[in-house]
């Protein structure tokens, strides 16, 4: 262990070093002395022709345009056609306020316009994308990089493009051509005065041609995304939210491969495995606490999905964001430690065709289709859809996977202010030989008779599970104005679970350490879900005297209808775990051992406030009510139960940013989760309880590299426990439990260099149960949760010469010791994983190798109990190839 920090130390301080020397090096090179703002950095122009000859800085604000620090908005983007090329128009009333500085790369020309954003009609659009609007230029883009720049990047086919600028009284106008055709007659604008108009130009398209209206994609590239919605409902840039938020990205989900959402939350500081990463379903905690789908931890799209953790596939997923501590202000009930939202891939506006393969060790195949574009001439209504095949075995015996997934989706511009989206899925899993994990005795803890082999399996081929996920849905969105607009979105999802064939369930290790003592084999079971999540909220914005307000007042009405019947032959078996003979025949008649139905209501209203005090001081104020119903069945004793409650949960935060590239923040948030049980006196539970406090730092620490380091105090109350009170019979609960997670959370994310993006974390977690009806577990800490744990992920690609598009990728995950279970009995030791890849990119082609666990440790991800520990996954290899068209 002592090495593997020192591996740590070493690795850490070198990475940060290399980029202190680059920002450094760059900084000295542009002779920069005094920086009120890192955004404010001027590059070299290094293109064949000058853009612009003088800063706007020193341009006095005209009349009507961009006062002190208020963002000049851009309100449309369109590219036309021209005799010589082609001109990129940025549609906005004050363009001789904005700041234009450009720079080179390879062939790549890039224009940074400082003090605007993109404010489009066509609402949270992230990327616009022209593909191959002139000979000679593959593709131009605009995109916001941050909450005051927007990036124009023209992208050349072979050379470096040409391009100029003018002012019009559309907007700014980027005259792009190449070098055959770079002569033109026009005069690049130079400085302007007050007094002079706007209008110094006016150049003009090729007759009877029709706008070529750049992409809506709805996607950002790169390793740092600077909003995410799901902490306010808003477009909020992160760095004003006062709560720690982590996204994964696409590119990073395309960087490593990944497939399963083990892969891609090992990204995220603070958040755990506590299962399989190659079992059906998914368990984790974040800052200490357990995050599942049914506690109402997972998201889609902003929609709250129960069964978000199971049969997961990411094909049709564009970035994960996790929030981290309560979100019940926005999303209802849910564990503390954090939510999960998973943010689908939408329609686009240009053809979009890409197929992909990957085939890998342990008889992995996959393959994955993605098509989008218009349906119709005006580009009103358009498609998307994502379908994948996967059949993959395991290291671990007996386990076999197959699993379809097939997600379309409908875009329906109703008019320029009223969008309306139409969304399903289907996954259909097979799933053979389900691990149930090993004993602790043989795995993480001595065993006389040797090592367990980490591929041994209790279960076998016989027993199947058959999963179906189907989701269907829509949303309405729908402008009153600019500042005035609502969001409708319903969702009805259904899943199935029939199980077959003999499993089996371990009941103890006999006093040999290598004989499980097995319980009833079971033969049959059935679940059925179905869950209705219905949301309505308006978002506004407006000003009471010099105060600024983004309000969001909302409504979410939610149902869950569970029911499950289970039947079960046979008795005891037993297995030898070192020479293990399994038991084939069930024995004794079939026994109906489960038959319940549980039924849950859930009503939230909600209410939430920005305000800015100030340009750099921002309040956030929210409160939600929730009132609850559940009922339980069980038909076998006959009985019916019903419970309910309500629930307050307020939010309080503050954000200050002494200069532009820092915020300091403040905030408190409660959570809360209905306590289902039975106590002594037949009275029912109040909800659970999560409190945080949280202080931090964001800062970004150049256009595209962003860090946060967050200090947080989250306490865990009304949990239930075990009544174990003189006179009270077994079956009973208390609710007296009180469980502490305390931590410091570091992220970065970004590109360093052109060409070299990272994405790190590193998490202290001090989680403990505070208060226990059992004076015994006071003071142990939670299982499955580390006090250390590391992430790091770093590429390359070349930018230019004969290897342009070459490139590698070097991932570190250290995860420390941790409980394997809350009476402490056993520790599951540390691990530290390295994964690699390499890659080639060329144009519309895409081959990558990916290597996880490159040295083939022996490693264990989580621990259930003493007798369900499970094993890491060894080496593995998958080659991809990809191809865009």
């Amino acid at each position: 262990m002592k090495n593997q920090w020192q591996q740590v130390v070493l690795m850490v301080s070198t990475l940060l070093t290399l980029s202190v020397r680059s920002v450094w090096a760059l900084t000295v090179e542009k002779n920069i002395v005094n920086i009120p703002s890192i955004r404010e950095v001027k590059l070299p122009l290094t293109s064949a022709k000058m853009l612009v000859q003088s800063q706007a800085a020193q341009n006095p604000p005209s009349q009507g345009g961009k006062q002190g620090n208020e963002i000049v908005p851009i309100t449309g983007v369109k590219a036309n056609p021209t005799d010589k090329g082609v001109e990129v128009i940025l549609e906005t009333p004050a363009g001789t306020q904005l700041q234009v500085t450009n720079r080179s790369a390879g062939s790549n020309f890039i224009v940074d316009v400082s003090g605007g954003q993109l404010r489009l009609p066509s609402g949270e659009a992230f990327r616009f994308r022209s593909d191959k609007p002139l000979a000679g230029i593959t593709q131009i883009t605009v995109i916001n990089i941050d909450t005051n720049t927007v990036q124009v990047t023209v992208v050349g086919e072979k050379a470096l493009p040409t391009v100029e600028l003018y002012d019009d009284d559309a907007g700014l106008i980027f005259a792009v051509a190449t070098k055959a055709t770079a002569t033109s007659g026009q005069q690049p604008l130079q400085t302007p005065q007050a007094s002079q108009p706007q209008n110094q130009t006016q150049p003009k398209p090729s007759t009877g041609d029709e706008p070529i209206e750049l992409v809506v994609t709805g996607e950002q590239d790169g390793y740092n995304i600077p909003d995410a919605s799901t902490a306010t409902k808003t477009d909020t840039p992160l760095r004003d939210i006062p709560q720690s938020i982590q996204v994964v990205p696409q590119q990073v989900l395309r960087d490593q491969q990944v497939t399963r959402l083990d892969d891609a939350l090992r990204n995220v500081s603070g958040v755990t495995s506590a299962d399989a990463s190659y079992r059906i379903d998914n368990e984790f905690t974040i800052r200490g606490f357990s995050t599942t789908g049914d506690a109402g931890n997972v998201l889609r799209n902003g929609l709250r999905d129960p069964e978000g953790l199971r049969s997961l596939e990411l094909s049709n997923i564009e970035r994960i964001e996790v929030l981290k501590g309560p979100g019940s202000v926005l999303f209802g009930q849910g564990n503390p430690g954090g939510t999960i939202n998973l943010i689908t891939k939408q329609p686009l506006r240009d053809p979009f065709y890409s197929v992909e393969a990957t085939i890998g060790n342990y008889d992995f195949y996959r393959g994955a289709v993605d098509l989008s574009g218009p349906l119709n001439d005006s580009k009103t209504v358009l498609y998307r859809l994502n379908t994948s095949y996967r059949d993959s075995r395991s290291f671990v015996d007996f386990t076999d996977y197959k699993h379809l997934l097939i997600a379309p989706v409908l875009g329906w511009a109703i008019s320029p202010r009223t969008n309306l989206t139409l969304e399903g899925e289907y996954i259909d899993t097979e799933y053979d030989g389900s691990p149930t994990g090993l004993p602790a005795i043989g795995t993480v803890l001595p065993n006389p008779n040797g090592q367990i082999p980490r591929n041994r399996n209790i279960s076998t081929s016989s027993e199947r599970l058959d999963q179906t996920v189907s989701r269907v849905g829509y949303t309405l969105s729908h402008k009153f104005s600019d500042n005035w607009s609502l969001r409708n979105a319903f969702r009805v999802s259904s899943y199935r679970d029939d199980g077959r064939g003999d499993s089996f369930y371990v009941t103890s290790l006999a006093d040999d350490n290598r004989t499980l003592n097995l319980g009833s084999t079971l033969s049959g079971s059935q679940i059925y879900i179905n869950t209705y999540d219905l949301t309505t909220y308006i978002n506004g914005k407006f000003s009471t005297g010099s105060l600024k307000h983004q309000l969001v007042f909302g409504l979410d009405l939610d149902r869950y209808d569970f029911f499950r019947f289970r039947y079960s032959v046979g008795s005891s078996a037993q297995l030898d775990l070192f020479n293990p003979v399994y038991p084939t025949q069930p024995v004794g008649p079939a026994i109906f051992s489960g038959d319940t139905s549980t039924l849950a209501d859930t009503l939230g209203v909600y209410v939430q406030d920005q305000v800015a005090l100030a340009e750099n001081l921002k309040l956030l104020l929210g409160v939600r009510f929730d009132t609850f119903k559940q009922t339980d069945e069980d038909f076998l004793a006959d009985t019916k139960t019903s419970q309910s409650d309500n629930a307050f949960s307020p939010r309080v935060g503050i954000v200050y940013q002494p200069i532009p590239p820092i915020s300091l923040y403040a905030s408190y948030n409660r959570s809360f989760t209905p306590s289902i049980g039975t106590s002594f006196g037949g009275g029912s539970f109040q909800p659970e309880r999560g409190t945080q406090y949280e202080v931090g730092v964001k800062a970004d620490l150049s256009n595209q590299l962003s860090a946060t380091l967050a200090f947080y105090n989250l306490t865990r109350s009304n949990v239930l426990t075990t009544d174990t009170r003189p006179g009270v019979p077994p079956g009973f609960s208390i609710q007296t439990g009180e469980q502490r997670s305390r931590g410091i959370e570091l992220n970065i994310a970004g590109q360093i260099l052109p060409g070299w993006n990272i994405i790190g974390g590193y998490a202290y977690t001090d989680a403990e149960i505070t208060k226990d009806n059992d004076p015994n577990l006071e003071g142990n800490f939670l299982n499955n949760v580390p006090k250390h744990s590391f992430n790091l992920w770093t590429t390359y690609e070349i930018q230019q010469g004969s290897l342009q598009g070459f490139g590698g990728g070097v991932g570190f995950f250290l995860v420390g010791d941790r409980q394997g279970d809350l009476a402490n009995t056993f520790e599951v030791p540390s691990y530290f994983r390295t994964d690699a890849a390499i890659f080639y990119k060329r144009n519309n082609f895409r081959a990558a190798l990916n290597f996880r666990n490159l040295f083939n440790i022996d490693y264990f991800e989580s621990a259930q109990s003493r007798l369900r520990v499970y094993p890491g996954e060894p080496f593995t290899v998958q080659g991809t190839i990809s191809w865009e068209f």
